[in-house]
């Protein structure tokens, strides 16, 4: 096991009837002035628009609001909610949607006391030290990303489609409240990426190269266990109140840290797919569906023992130590046979694009210097980026 510094400092709020209390959460915190972030209509056309902004009046907090983020949020965005935060005085940012809103009011948090560009503060060569934050909170309308307690965030830059992220601790929100209920008009193709998205994010901490780790690779099969198990009940159901709300925990617990202490991630497959969402539009969990299997399937043979454990545990192959690599690929396949089942695309020409394509993609990926490569399972190059995009062209 690798020592490890964890710090989860984010409250959640779980269950029905907290976002109704909102005003008063945050009075807790001295706001009088707050930014509301959010994405389309879907907020207002479900009825938790109009709670929230009554919360916020019976608290007497002045609400200045920022909506419009588009799933892969833009720096543009990020620029208009800094100088509208600058210009109103706003000192705490209330997010309300999934993933994309919140890593929108993140980077938003983290350029308005900074004299520079936010975009100073980016992955894989930021030129910044992110030292202060405004504070933000969130309300989750999309079990996915994570973001809700994550110390991560995702922006893409329409200036060359760099889509890049940061991460600190600072960025962590100061509450979440996650109510399984707003989810109950979320679309089931969105749901369908959230559940890949959340399955991604465990499989990146997974599949690691560090050794006794048992009590965390436990706490990964779990959580993997239980999104697989809960992912067909709530996309085949209108409503299914205990699914959602599984899956609207595991997403926080994929992503909060827990999952990854004591051993070190790979990553190398968002790095990749962001290339996709960056060129195509594609959701991020959809894009990552197409990416994973490509992905396991070249790096296996690196520690077969370990996909034969995943096989073993997670898809309940029995185990068998005279064929390994039949087990591991029996994995593998499952892997990619659930992202189809649940309406995920599982090739790039599904996205409309081609052969010719693919020497951008991988030039794009953000490699690390100075090896230039991309991942800590298998440290991939352009040219490894290249041969899995084209696996799964």
């Amino acid at each position: 096991m690798e020592n490890f510094s964890l710090h989860m400092p984010t409250r959640i709020f779980f269950g029905t009837g907290h976002e109704e209390k909102i005003g008063s959460l945050l009075k807790r915190f001295g706001v009088s002035e707050v930014l509301l972030h959010y994405g389309g209509g879907s907020i207002k056309a479900s009825g938790l628009y109009d709670k929230i902004t009554a919360s916020l009046r019976a608290a007497k907090i002045h609400c200045t609001e920022l909506g419009g983020v588009r799933p892969n949020p833009v720096l543009s965005t990020v620029r208009e909610g800094i100088a509208l935060c600058r210009e109103r005085g706003v000192q705490f940012i209330l997010a309300v949607g999934g993933g994309s809103v919140i890593d929108s009011a993140k980077a938003i948090a983290a350029g308005v006391p900074y004299d520079g560009d936010v975009w100073d503060f980016f992955y894989p060569m930021p030129k910044k030290r992110i030292e202060k934050m405004l504070r933000v909170a969130t309300v989750l309308t999309i079990p996915a990303a994570g973001s809700e307690m994550s110390d991560s965030c995702v922006i893409t830059n329409e200036d060359g489609n760099l889509k890049r992220s940061f991460s600190t601790d600072l960025c962590r929100p100061v509450f979440s409240v996650l109510n399984p209920e707003n989810t109950r008009t979320l679309p089931k193709y969105q749901l369908a990426c959230g559940i890949t998205d959340m399955l991604a994010h465990v499989f990146e901490r997974y599949f690691t190269n560090s050794r006794e780790v048992e009590l965390t690779d436990r706490l990964c099969e779990a959580v993997m266990q239980t999104v697989i198990f809960n992912a067909q009940r709530a996309l085949d159901a209108e409503f299914d109140y205990e699914a959602a709300a599984n899956l609207m925990w595991a997403s926080s617990l994929a992503h909060n840290g827990l999952l990854g202490a004591g051993r070190v991630g790979d990553w190398a497959s968002h790095g990749i797919e962001h290339e996709l969402s960056a060129k195509y539009g594609v959701a991020h969990g959809e894009g990552l569906a197409i990416v994973l299997p490509g992905w396991m399937r070249y790096v296996y043979k690196h520690d077969v023992t370990r996909f034969a454990r995943f096989a073993s545990k997670v898809w309940g192959f029995e185990m068998n130590i005279n064929d390994l690599e039949g087990l591991a690929a029996d994995g593998i396949n499952a892997t990619a046979e659930f992202f189809k089942a649940i309406g995920m695309r599982s090739k790039i020409s599904e996205l409309g694009g081609t052969a010719e394509d693919i020497p951008y993609l991988a030039a794009h990926t953000a490699l690390v210097p100075p090896a230039m490569t991309i991942g800590n399972f298998v440290p991939l190059t352009e040219t490894d980026v290249s041969n899995i995009l084209n696996s799964v062209l």
